[in-house]
Formats: structure tokens, sequence, C-alpha cells
């Protein structure tokens, strides 16, 4: 017991607090590939430690959806990081509460929660944000939520710790073409779920931005909560690629070696940073409307990895 307890403050700590440490490392191997010094590795933390410090301003008109959404949508996210396996590869104390399709459900919640606590500021510019995104989401979400169907399809059942383990003990089930599509499926929403396609602005300047657009009215604390959880989604979601879908190896959750699962993680999730950045960088920026496209291409291999899971044994 008190082992399955270490092994889940491990991955419920190590989530919190490292994953915005992923997004520094992102941003400063960038810097480097376009020849800028770039900032630090620890940058996203100075940023979310100076908004803590600062006031937050409340828009008049905005209700409790406004102020308690943000808090919401990273308990959420803290949720989804105790029942999927993003650090130890074995059930840890939470993990009963939920599966693949529950995880991808709160995925969607927290996205929803979101956008309605951004439309609440009463923002004309923050309502295009976010009718953007529901536009996308529509076919993002339902990629997202098709391809953990499809998984559990594969080892009957519902349990990502399961999935993990079979790909670990079967390593020719990971060059199927089942996995295949499914790898590619989830990599193209990883990569519109975290803003890596070329096509999404970080900034608050130009119109093509898409997420950022729900944080347009938020500043001090409620804006380090958003950012916070960004970073959080993004590793929650870039460790069940590598986990479930590219590297499912090497992982342990014996007494005390679930400790080398970290260095492990962010040698993985390095890994993962230095393949999407040759995405980003070698692609040109496409308009705002081929956004579609794209996310119709990866439901479409997630409708085909459904079907293929069903007809090939």
């Amino acid at each position: 017991m008190i082992t399955l307890i270490e092994e889940t403050l491990t991955q419920f700590l190590f989530v919190i607090f490292l994953s915005p440490l992923f997004a520094g490392i992102f941003a400063r191997i960038k810097a480097m590939v376009e020849s800028r010094k770039g900032p630090s590795i620890f940058q996203p933390y100075y940023d979310i430690f100076k908004l803590l410090r600062k006031d937050t301003l409340i828009p008049e008109n905005s209700s409790f959806l406004f102020r308690y959404v943000p808090y919401v949508a990273f308990g959420v996210y803290c949720i989804i990081a105790l029942i999927i396996p993003v650090v130890i590869p074995e059930p840890i104390i939470f993990t009963a509460s939920a599966d693949f399709l529950g995880g991808a459900i709160l995925f969607s919640l927290a996205a929803f929660l979101k956008m309605a606590a951004a439309m609440d500021s009463g923002s004309n510019f923050t309502a295009m944000g976010v009718s953007r995104l529901m536009s996308f989401n529509v076919l993002g979400e339902g990629a997202l939520i098709t391809v953990f169907i499809a998984v559990s399809l594969i080892t009957g059942t519902n349990n990502p710790y399961v999935t993990n383990a079979f790909l670990v003990s079967h390593p020719s089930a990971n060059l199927t073409l089942v996995h295949v599509f499914a790898t590619v499926a989830f990599f193209m929403i990883f990569l519109y779920e975290t803003g890596k396609i070329p096509l999404e602005s970080a900034g608050m300047q130009e119109l093509g931005m898409i997420d950022e657009g729900l944080n347009y009215e938020y500043s001090g604390k409620l804006l380090a909560i958003n950012k916070w959880s960004s970073y959080i989604k993004q590793y929650l979601l870039g460790a069940v690629l590598l986990n479930v879908f590219l590297f499912p190896w090497w992982l342990t959750a014996s007494s005390p070696g679930f400790l080398l699962d970290i260095p492990i993680m962010i040698g993985k999730f390095v890994l993962l940073i230095l393949i999407v950045m040759v995405i980003e960088t070698t692609l040109a920026k496409v308009r705002l409307f081929k956004v579609l496209d794209y996310l119709a291409v990866a439901f479409t291999f997630s409708i085909l990895f459904l079907l293929l899971s069903e007809v090939i044994p």
C-alpha cells in the first residue's frame, strides 16, 4: 500500500510541477534552431510566478464562470493525471475512477468549461476565438474519442494500463496497420490540441490564434492558472502518445525502480519535442480555414482505425 501511495504521488507531482519545464525546453530548442538566443527553459515557471503576484482584473458583467472555471479546469486535468499512464505503467490509486473514454470526456469537459468562461467575459474578440474553437473541435474532439474507442477494441478493455501492457508484451502489435492508423490520428490531434501545427500563433497580436483567444480577458492569478493548465494538458496528451502509441516500453513499476521512470519520461518527451520541432520548423504557416481540412484528415484516420480494429483480428 505504501508503494502504491508513493507511485501515485510521484506521478501526480511529476505532471503538475514538471509540465511547464517541457514547454520551456520546446521554446529553447526552437530558438536554437532559428539561431536565436531564446528564453531559459525555466521561463514558463517565471511567467507563472510573475502572474501569480499580479492583480486579477474581472470584466464588469462576467459571472462566477469567469472567476472559477480556471480552477475547475485545472482540477480536471489533475484528475486525468491520476487515471492514465503518464509516468507509472501500472495502475495507481485512482485508476479505477475512469478509463480511456472517461479521460477523453474529461478533456472535452475542460475544453467546454474554458469556452463557456471565455464567452462569459463579454469580449467580442474572445467570442470570435470561441466560435473558431467550437467549429474546429467538432472534428478534433470526435477524432480523439474515436481513437480511444478503437484502442479499447484492440485489447477488449478501456483500461489504458492494460493497453500499455499489451503493447509492451506484444511488440509486433505496434507495427500493425491498425496501430499505425491510431498513431497517425492521435499524433495529428496532439499537434492540434497543443497548438504545434504551423497555423496558430501563441501571441495576442495575430488574428490567426485559436486556443490563446480564450485567455484574452484573463489576467493575474487566473491567467497563471490557465497557462499552467495548458502546460499540464500538453504533457498529458504527449505522455499518452508516447506510452500508448509510440514508445510504450522502458517504464517500470517495481519499488524503488519506478523512480527511474522520471528520467525515462523526460527523455521520451525530449524526443517527442525534437520530432515536433522538425515538423513545426519545416512547414510554413497555412491559412486558418485549412485547420478544418487538417482535422478532417485526422478524423478520417481515426475512423479507418475504428473500422480496421473490427475487420483485422
